[in-house]
């Protein structure tokens, strides 16, 4: 293509030149030819040359050079032509007003390119003034541009083979070279797309000692040690990524812009978050004003580790511990790396404890405090009022009996959660141990004008339990079912087979429990009504108990309640 431009640019150069360069050559030569002429006739023997003797001379001397020669008086008379004869010679038109010839009368030498009227040619004419015996006159020769353009086309023809043939030779060339040169390239061009899209196994075979040889040997050298280096960095991301993900704590990876970069599963989950976070500010993913407030912090010139606990209300509330510290590198912030600790669950079990020892306190002191109270007094003299005396003593007896069951709840609620109580599992009939607890509550349905009814169908499979620790069950549900019950209601136990379970009921017609109350109804020393609790003897432990019993047996609890209509408290436990 370039060779083809090249020659096709020198043919154009030549052929606009070459003319001019043949015209300037062919003009130079007919000036030295009639320069030469000139000497000639000055030399000649000719007396006149205002004569026709000259006309034999011009013959000869035009057949000699191959030219047309004419001798012109100063008159313009032509006396001489070697192209007309010498009888025609006297009918030649006056040659006194033609260019060359006026310019040769003027100046001694005229030049001029025109057509001949004589000869019926374009010619090209060159004039120059002589002198023979004092007599001047004029020389002229022309060469008809015919000749010209017939040399030109000659030389243009050659020129034209010799350029076809430095094309052609030079597309050889050039495919030779393509062969030879590009054909290796081209070879190890794919082989790099190849390796682009993956392939490293991809090798170059090629054998030559010269440069094209080296540079297949380095690009496959390069590519077994791309494959190598990415193979360290695919495991060295596999791993990290799997330590990443299986991580338990969130962790965000923020740019120096405060752009997410990274965010793994375990901090998706815990924010409830689905949409890829990469690319947008933490504000925008996780609408929190503290998170992008660390983030904006942390990211600061100077900033040390920051450590803060925050809380998340949406999409649910959550307590999270975040550690946020910068990356560096060149001691160029680059980035930071945020860590989240979910520690909803241990401040949610922080409050439970101090909710628990304030409400131990708190139901300790009651009955110690009256105790101290009324023994107090008994020192004081109350001892000599017999009848008094033996009041104080009952208040003391009861107070103290009610702390031993508070402390007893404790210690087995203590036992069940710390898994030490181990329960003796084996087939009993339900039927019978809810008839024995009602028989125990007697006395208490009686006072009340309770009627406590028993439904449970003959077929009920057997279950699978600790007979001591269900009847405890029973005996707290039941007992509060009494306890928080109208005078003349009624109570029912009932049961139903359910999969793999047995479901037992306890429905009172109660007093009922507000609906806010029933999600902490199980938490320990919690009560609809404190001071009703109290009054009745209870101590706050006791569905806690039933429920961490239950739990230990498989089993869940549930309750309905309705105010003013009655609850309803249902277990379910193993069949045998």
């Amino acid at each position: 293509m370039i060779s083809g431009i090249i020659l096709s640019g020198l043919f154009i150069y030549l052929s606009n030149n070459l003319k001019d360069y043949i015209y300037k050559r062919i003009k130079t030569n007919v000036e030295r030819q009639l320069d030469l002429v000139k000497t000639y006739i000055e030399d000649v023997p000719i007396n006149n040359i205002t004569s026709y003797e000259l006309d034999p001379i011009a013959v000869k001397i035009g057949r000699d050079l191959d030219l047309r020669v004419t001798f012109i008086a100063l008159d313009g008379t032509v006396f001489g032509d070697s192209e007309v004869n010498v009888d025609k010679l006297a009918s030649v038109e006056n040659h006194l007003y033609r260019p060359e010839v006026q310019q040769a009368i003027q100046s001694g030498r005229g030049q001029s390119r025109r057509f001949s009227t004589t000869v019926k040619k374009d010619f090209l004419y060159t004039a120059v003034l002589f002198n023979k015996n004092n007599i001047p006159g004029i020389i002229r020769l022309s060469i008809p541009l015919s000749e010209i353009d017939e040399l030109l086309g000659n030389l243009t023809l050659t020129l034209e083979i010799a350029l076809l043939a430095a094309f052609l030779l030079a597309g050889l060339v050039s495919y030779l070279a393509s062969f030879f040169i590009s054909r290796p390239i081209g070879e190890i061009s794919w082989a790099a797309k190849d390796i682009a899209q993956g392939n490293y196994a991809r090798k170059i075979s090629m054998y030559s000692n010269d440069e094209i040889g080296d540079l297949a040997n380095t690009f496959n050298y390069m590519s077994e040690q791309i494959e190598t280096k990415i193979e360290e960095v695919s495991q060295s991301k596999s791993r990290l990524e799997a330590v990443f993900l299986s991580m338990f704590e969130g962790v965000m990876i923020v740019d120096i812009q405060g752009t997410i970069l990274l965010m793994n599963q375990a901090l998706k989950n815990v924010l409830k978050i689905n949409e890829n976070p990469a690319g947008k500010k933490p504000i925008e993913v996780i609408r929190n004003l503290q998170i992008q407030e660390i983030v904006d912090n942390v990211l600061e010139p100077e900033s040390e580790l920051i450590a803060k606990e925050i809380s998340t209300l949406l999409p649910e509330e959550k307590v999270l511990l975040v550690h946020a510290t910068r990356i560096e590198k060149d001691k160029h912030t680059e980035g930071a790396v945020l860590v989240f600790h979910d520690v909803t669950t241990l401040r949610g079990l922080e409050k439970i404890r101090q909710e628990f020892v304030a409400n131990v306190s708190h139901e300790l002191r009651t009955p110690i405090s009256s105790i101290k109270g009324f023994a107090e007094t008994l020192l004081a003299g109350a001892m000599e009022d017999t009848e008094n005396a033996r009041d104080f003593l009952k208040i003391i007896l009861t107070d103290s009996n009610r702390l031993a069951c508070l402390i007893d709840d404790l210690l087995n609620l203590s036992k069940i959660e710390s898994g030490k109580l181990v329960m003796e599992k084996k087939s009993c009939k339900l039927s019978e141990i809810v008839e024995k607890v009602i028989a125990s509550l007697k006395v208490q349905l009686t006072d009340k004008s309770i009627i406590a009814k028993v439904n449970i169908p003959t077929d009920t499979p057997d279950v699978l339990v600790d007979q001591t620790r269900i009847k405890q069950v029973l005996l707290n549900l039941v007992e509060n079912a009494i306890k928080y019950n109208i005078s003349g209601g009624g109570i029912i136990v009932s049961a139903q087979e359910i999969g793999n379970f047995i479901k037992v009921a306890i429905s009172d017609t109660g007093i009922g429990i507000p609906s806010q109350d029933l999600p902490r109804l199980f938490e320990r020393f919690y009560r609809v009504d404190k001071a009703r609790s109290r009054e009745l003897g209870g101590t706050g432990l006791g569905l806690s108990i039933v429920k961490h019993i239950i739990q230990s047996h498989g089993g869940e609890v549930f309750v309905e309640s309705v105010e003013r209509k009655g609850s309803t408290f249902s277990f379910t436990i193993p069949k045998a």
